[in-house]
């Protein structure tokens, strides 16, 4: 009796734990009896027949996640590495099929996944790709819907996450949008220096016309400064032609002194010697009484001109009288 007591307290401790098991919350347990299926425990305490009755098998009901990297080529030729995430879960009712129609339910999405991939990016160029992720994930998900749910799965979400050409088409990729981004700040950097260019005309002309005008008005006043030396020179007998020629020889002393006090001039004056003043001025006088005499001499030839034309009427008529009184 001694021995006996601990064995069936074992005994009833296995039988306990061997009648009842826990299922966890958003969790499924299958329960099979001589290796047949019986029956489908969800979450909380449950019982079984000891050593008739055992738990086959758990199944998740959370949403799981499956990432699969399909490798194919766009209609371009080139190849790109796909990364497409698949959210799906256990139908809550369809425990049974989830559990004994597929061994590796995984492996069954990642060949749809393949297979969908694979027959939809060879249709797109590889810019079309990138683009139209969202296409390719919704062909995908319902690619899978179709297929998974018969076997107890949900596909809840495909996403796209990663599109991922080779490393030389990326490097073509960046050299290409590098040149497009250089292309236009080119046309911005030609624009700016187009209206610089513009602007600094009209300030030039601008400029030109403003210097024209004061150049103007400095000849202007010279003009009149020259007009009153002129009358006050006349004023004290002398004669506009030498007045001309003073105001002149003057001009010509004030440039010399001027370019005497610059340290920078470029202005050469030639010829220049210490005799050049008064050289030019006797020049000058001389070709004013020149002139002076020229235009007396012109004045006489026409009046004498004049005086013969004048007189040659006269004398044809006198010829013509005399005719007459013959006949």
């Amino acid at each position: 009796m001694v021995f006996l007591t601990p064995f069936l307290i074992l005994l009833f401790v296995l039988l306990l734990f061997g009648t009842f098991f826990i299922v966890k919350q958003q969790s499924a347990a299958i329960v099979e009896r001589f290796g047949k299926y019986t029956g489908t425990r969800q979450s909380g305490l449950q019982l079984k027949i000891p050593i008739i009755d055992r738990v086959a098998g758990r199944l998740s009901l959370r949403i799981q996640q499956l990432d699969v990297v399909v490798e194919t080529k766009t209609k371009d030729d080139v190849f790109v590495k796909v990364k497409v995430s698949v959210q799906y879960k256990v139908i809550k009712d369809k425990v049974y099929d989830a559990f004994y129609k597929l061994d590796f339910p995984q492996d069954q999405i990642t060949s749809y996944v393949f297979d969908v991939v694979r027959a939809e990016v060879p249709k797109m160029i590889l810019d079309d790709v990138f683009e139209k992720k969202d296409d390719i994930a919704i062909a995908v998900k319902g690619e899978l819907n179709d297929a998974m749910v018969n076997y107890g799965f949900d596909i809840i979400k495909t996403l796209v996450t990663d599109i991922d050409p080779d490393a030389q088409v990326k490097d073509s990729m960046n050299r290409i949008n590098a040149s497009e981004r250089e292309k236009v700040a080119a046309q911005f950097e030609g624009d700016a220096q187009r209206i610089l260019i513009v602007e600094r005309a009209k300030a030039e002309a601008e400029s030109k016309r403003l210097q024209g005008q004061g150049i103007a008005d400095q000849r202007r006043e010279i003009a009149r400064g020259l007009e009153d030396s002129v009358k006050v020179l006349n004023g004290v007998d002398i004669n506009s032609q030498e007045a001309s020629a003073l105001i002149v020889v003057t001009q010509h002393y004030d440039t010399l002194q001027s370019v005497g006090s610059a340290s920078n001039s470029n202005l050469i004056l030639m010829p220049n010697s210490p005799q050049a003043g008064s050289e030019m001025l006797n020049n000058m006088v001389a070709s004013f009484t020149a002139s002076n005499q020229i235009g007396e001499e012109m004045k006489k030839a026409k009046k004498q001109k004049e005086s013969q034309g004048g007189k040659s009427p006269s004398k044809s008529g006198e010829l013509d009288k005399e005719g007459a009184q013959a006949n």
